[in-house]
């Protein structure tokens, strides 16, 4: 009997350890990722025209003011016409992304392809 008692308590133990250590994915998408999308719809509808098949990448640098507002600090970018669009559209303008530090630096890849 007391056999018994000993394997079902070590079978128990053997489950519960398993289950608990089974690992869960998060629901959740990183902010950055959530304002990188978010930024990408700011800059949709633009009227901006390049030529054949160019494609043209800028990196933005920006922080995020007390108001939540994206306050653009560069945009690295050959083309100036880019970079004054981009500073137009994003400065200024409020993020809904939860989990971005106020103050932090974050960096963002956007590509214009015709």
């Amino acid at each position: 009997m007391k056999k018994v008692r000993v394997v079902s308590v070590a079978a128990a133990l053997l489950i519960s350890v398993s289950a608990l250590a089974t690992e869960t994915k998060p629901d959740l998408v990183a902010p950055e990722v959530q304002v990188t999308a978010e930024i990408g719809k700011m800059l949709e509808d633009n009227s901006i025209v390049l030529e054949d098949d160019r494609e043209i990448s800028a990196a933005v640098r920006f922080t995020l003011n007390e108001s939540g507002e994206i306050v653009v600090l560069s945009v690295q970018t050959e083309d100036d016409r880019i970079e004054s669009f981009v500073k137009a559209r994003l400065n200024y303008n409020a993020v809904t992304t939860d989990g971005l530090q106020i103050g932090k630096i974050y960096e963002v890849p956007i590509r214009f392809t015709s």
